[in-house]
């Protein structure tokens, strides 16, 4: 089993959205997490919206610290978060500088959500 952490700064819209493509995308042979450096402790409701239009209930997530999540990774993606993140040890690290859509109209935050899902296949298709 693959482990994968998505870590952003509130925890409430891209690492949401990419747990859950993992979810989605990795099946049974992914275990798929996210969390803040500064949660928000909600999840935003245009993640809720935009994910549910896919088929996926973001209402049974979390936000939630990385204090909170335990254990070694096999990636640690970070979703713009910069100095905010601090280190976890993976043995593949990445930052995705995608945009916070939080801010976003519908289209923008639908593109955003999009490319989320494009970078989660291509992660696992490497793992």
């Amino acid at each position: 089993m693959k482990r994968i952490l998505f870590v952003c700064i509130e925890n409430a819209n891209r690492s949401q959205m990419a747990e859950a493509f993992a979810r989605l995308h990795g099946g049974d042979g992914i275990e798929a997490r996210s969390a803040g450096s500064k949660p928000s402790g909600v999840i935003h409701p245009k993640a809720i919206r935009f994910m549910a239009e896919l088929g996926y209930d973001l209402t049974a997530h979390g936000s939630k610290s990385l204090d909170q999540v335990e254990g070694t990774f096999d990636a640690v993606i970070t979703l713009g978060c910069g100095d905010s993140c601090p280190w976890v040890p993976a043995r593949l690290r990445e930052d995705w500088a995608l945009p916070d859509p939080k801010h976003m109209d519908d289209e923008a935050y639908r593109e955003v959500r999009d490319a989320i899902s494009a970078k989660v296949r291509d992660l696992l298709g490497r793992l």
